[in-house]
Order: structure tokens, then sequence, then C-alpha cells
């Protein structure tokens, strides 16, 4: 499905009487929404042969209310939400995955690297000069897909997280099978050979885990299981943002895997419900993405 990067500001209602994952839906519910332009390039549309449905509304008008940075790479689009947080966009992909970067004035933070299909070391250093460690929200495929790119990973200490770094390729197949490509792949990507390439974690973190990037920027990592085991959240509490990964987007969870645990989900809902106000900085699976937006609750 395809991904949204949505922002909110809110504080839920919490009662010690309530149901599970009743706070959640009451955090849910009052997610404000600001959207932002994506450019489907001219020259990519025009190659593009039984344009899949996914695709046809691109580019999607809502994406204008964003800054766009400029980027040499056209597989990515790339969008400021906030002062030093950029959103990373693969619009050409059926997932629309998003990864953000987050720079402090010491180092940056790289919360996933996406599908492996363009390269994403390049547009980050095109975005700071700092140096950049990455972080993913959890070990999918399309989620870890530039990671081997990065001589310094941060991750969970999972079975889970190990058995991903070892790489994939019938996940990363999958992605790129008849109807998930909108336009054409890079130049020089060879599809018969793509496939999710190994990556070794070089740091482990843990719940509670604080990483201090410089300049007042702190990123507190919130472990929130039930996706997959190893996700997490991202709180950054001096600039109210909270970075959530798949554990929520405004669309179908995907919660039937193997991998899965609904009770440890409902737990993980419950948890960044009663977080303090916080402008979530989410990476949701619908059609488009979103900016910060302030919203009392």
């Amino acid at each position: 499905m395809p991904r949204t990067l949505y922002h909110s500001c809110t504080r839920p209602a919490q009662s010690n009487e309530s149901q599970p994952g009743e706070e959640f839906v009451s955090f849910c519910t009052r997610l404000a929404r600001l959207t932002l332009f994506c450019v489907l390039p001219a020259s990519l549309a025009a190659q593009t042969k039984g344009i899949p449905d996914w695709c046809k509304p691109l580019p999607r008008p809502e994406y204008e209310t964003l800054l766009r940075m400029p980027v040499n790479d056209p597989w990515f689009e790339v969008y400021r939400v906030a002062p030093d947080v950029y959103a990373i966009y693969e619009p050409h992909q059926a997932e629309e995955t998003i990864s953000y970067l987050i720079v402090g004035s010491k180092q940056a933070l790289l919360f996933d690297t996406g599908m492996g299909i363009g390269n994403i070391q390049k547009v980050t250093s095109q975005l700071t000069k700092r140096f950049v460690v990455v972080l993913n929200s959890h070990t999918h495929n399309d989620h870890v897909g530039g990671n081997w790119q990065f001589n310094s990973i941060f991750g969970m200490n999972t079975a889970f997280t190990r058995a991903n770094a070892k790489g994939s390729r019938t996940d990363a197949q999958a992605e790129i099978a008849s109807g998930q490509i909108c336009g054409v792949l890079p130049a020089g990507f060879n599809p018969k050979t793509y496939a999710t390439k190994p990556w070794r974690v070089s740091f482990l973190v843990h719940d509670g885990f604080v990483i201090n990037l410089g300049g007042g920027r702190k990123l507190e990592v919130i472990a929130t299981p039930g996706h997959t085991p190893d996700a997490i959240a991202l709180l950054d509490r001096a600039n109210g943002l909270l970075f959530t990964g798949d554990t929520y987007y405004p669309a179908p969870i995907w919660l039937y895997r193997p991998e899965t645990d609904m009770d440890a989900y409902v737990a993980s809902a419950k948890k960044l419900a009663a977080l303090e106000r916080a402008k979530p900085c989410t990476r949701f699976k619908t059609s488009s993405f979103f900016s910060p937006h302030l919203r009392k609750g």
C-alpha cells in the first residue's frame, strides 16, 4: 500500500475504565491534516505503459503546501516537513515509502532507508554534511533497502532484526512485480538481480534509549512491538515530534503476518496514545503525505 507522511499535535483523553485501544482510537480521530505536493516528471509518465490505478492521481496536488528540496535523483522527492526534518519520498513504487532525515548540530539520523531501488545515501549527502546514523522503524524490506549504504546502523536486539539483516530477494522482487512501478526504474537498476542487500547492526538500542543529535535535538526510542517484534517509534520531546513508523497510519494496518502480535500491538497503541501532546511524524499507508499541523485535542 502507499505510504503517507502525517503529523498532528494532540493528547487523547485517558480513562482507567476504557476498553483496550480506546485511547488510541481517540488519538486517531483527532489527527489534523495538511498535505504536500508531489511531482511525477512528465518524462517518466510518458514512458509508463498500463498505468496502475494507484499512481493515476500523480502528481498529487495536496503536496504543494510543503517546501520541496532539490535533489538530483528523480527516483526520490524530498520535502521539508519541520525545521531540519526532511521526508525522503519514493513516489514511483506502490508502497510510496517515506524515510525521514532528522538533523542535529552534531549528527543526523535517518529513520528508515526505503526500498533500496534508488541511492538514498547520495540524497542524504545533498541535504546535510553531518554524519548520518541509520535507525529503522522496523526491519521489513521496504524500510531497510538502503541500510547497506551506511556504516553506522542502530538497531533493536531481536531475532527478527538479525534475520532481516541477512537480506531478501523474494520480498524485494515482489516490490517490482507487475503494477508496482509507476514510471521507469532508475538508470543502472537491474530488476533481475534486485534484492535487499545484507547489512549489520553496529549499535544496539532499547526502549527508552536517547540519541543526542546535538543542538537540543534528542530522539527517544519507544519500543512499539506488534506490527513486528522490533517496531519502534521516535519521540523528539523538545520539538513535539513523534515518528511512529508503521505502528500507526490511517488505513488498514498489516497485522496478519507471522511476525505480528495483536496483543502487543494493542499495548503499543495505548502506549503511544498516552504520550504528552506531540505532532506525530508517521509513515502512513494512504495516498499522500502530510506536514506538521497543530491542533488542540
